[in-house]
């Protein structure tokens, strides 16, 4: 008999030490270090190309590292993965449905394929069709569903055995914003029912919305760790945010504007941690730019993370970098 969330809880679910990766020549992760409180929503971040993928192979037992250890509901990765097998689920960056076969029969399908017996197989399926807002849809053909659909089937193909910690690997990439929203409720619900949560992805909006906790890798690199509220508040107040007219016009502002400033310059942009009142800022912007030929636009805000991650790596999550793990489980 498959165990499940209950069988397996422990202070932490997931626990990774110097966990590194290569591939030919190129260290894609580098000593990762994690620690995810069981029950929890974690959240992965960064560019494509910076090791979360690498890291999830790793952890749901597709990929031995090269160095550290890691162990996943206390069991080890590598010496105990049969074992670990039966107590995860992994739903990657795209569905893997039979589009011939109706969501009903996929899901019996995939039942059988877990271990659960025929009968149980069926009740846990329309047990999870109704949860997922699919059973309208339950005998068409998955050819038929839209994107949002396949990804909640997907995704109830992952909990069909209850797993103690299903890894999610960019769940929502390429969902439109309804759709994204739909499937941010459903792993909300399915970590209040006790599953561990962990997520990957490159929508900040998306693990500030959803993770209790959220580290950021770079180039493989872990760069910081913390409460999306810890992260935030670690980047400071209010933030000025300054649009100038031009690359030049970048370069003059960033010069006047010292050292506590950061300069997007990918996306021409003049970020500047700020506690003045009207009147300062008033101020700050003629001192920036008395001519009034340099800034385009500006506006206030409170950091959110993406300026948590421009600060930490030094450039915006938009910015392309080599693209050196699989780019798919």
């Amino acid at each position: 008999m498959n165990r499940t969330a209950q069988d397996h809880r422990s202070a932490n679910a997931i626990s990774t030490r110097g966990l590194t990766k290569r591939y030919g020549g190129h260290t894609v992760l580098r000593d990762l270090d994690l620690e995810v409180a069981a029950g929890s929503i974690f959240a992965l971040l960064g560019p494509n190309g910076a090791g979360k993928t690498t890291a999830v192979r790793i952890l749901a037992t597709l990929t031995p590292p090269d160095a550290g250890t890691a162990t996943v509901n206390g069991l080890d990765v590598v010496s105990r993965r049969r074992e670990l097998r039966r107590t995860i689920s992994l739903t990657g960056q795209y569905a893997a449905l039979d589009e011939l076969q109706t969501g009903r029969e996929n899901l019996r399908m995939l039942g059988a394929l877990a271990g659960l017996d025929r009968g149980r197989a069926r009740s846990r399926a329309g047990e999870l069709l109704d949860q997922l807002d699919l059973a309208e849809a339950a005998d068409r053909q998955v050819v038929t569903y839209s994107g949002g659909m396949r990804r909640r089937l997907d995704l109830a193909a992952g909990l069909l055995r209850r797993p103690a910690v299903m890894f999610l690997d960019e769940p929502t990439t390429g969902l439109d914003p309804r759709s994204r929203e739909q499937l941010w409720q459903v792993i909300t619900e399915v970590a209040e029912g006790g599953t561990t949560v962990f997520l990957t992805t490159q929508y900040l909006e998306e693990a500030d919305r959803l993770a209790d906790r959220v580290a950021i890798v770079d180039q493989g690199r872990k760069v910081v760790e913390g409460t999306p509220g810890e992260l935030k508040r670690q980047v400071g107040g209010e933030l000025l945010r300054i649009s100038p007219t031009d690359a030049q016009a970048l370069d003059i502002l960033t010069s006047r504007a010292g050292t506590e400033a950061s300069t997007d310059v990918l996306n021409l942009v003049l970020t500047i941690p700020i506690t003045d009142d009207a009147a300062g800022i008033r101020g700050r912007l003629d001192l920036l730019d008395p001519d009034r030929t340099l800034i385009r636009h500006f506006s206030l805000h409170r950091p959110d993370l993406d300026d948590v991650f421009f600060a930490f790596t030094g450039h915006p999550t938009s910015a392309p970098i080599r693209d050196e793990e699989p780019s798919h489980v």
